[in-house]
């Protein structure tokens, strides 16, 4: 598990280190994920191993969640106040990843 657990945060820290030293506009643990993706595609028998802690760390994932919850619950007044933004934001984000997710499963059908 412990092994599990430095490789995800190695591959987060080069993300990290490689969106502050590129002043990339792309968060550092996108980067990360791109990375480790990367490696897995390269090193094979890395995924089995990596499996059984990260089924885990998922089963765990809601625990993620609450910070964002403290903070809507911190700024609920600002919410409040500009809660049509933040709708029109969600809706119009919706649709375009529905769109996206649509077209690309298109293109990868054919």
């Amino acid at each position: 598990m412990i092994n599990t657990f430095a490789t995800l945060l190695i591959f987060q820290t080069l993300g990290e280190s490689l969106a502050y030293a590129l002043s990339l506009p792309i968060p550092g643990p996108v980067i990360g994920m791109l990375l480790l993706f990367c490696y897995l595609l390269v090193k094979r028998g890395a995924a089995e191993k990596l499996a059984p802690t990260t089924v885990e760390f998922l089963k765990h994932l809601s625990l993620l969640f609450v910070p964002a919850g403290v903070g809507i619950m911190v700024h609920a007044h600002r919410v409040a106040t500009e809660w049509l933004p933040i709708a029109a934001a969600l809706l119009i984000s919706t649709m375009v990843s529905l769109v996206v997710t649509a077209y690309v499963l298109r293109w990868l059908q054919k």
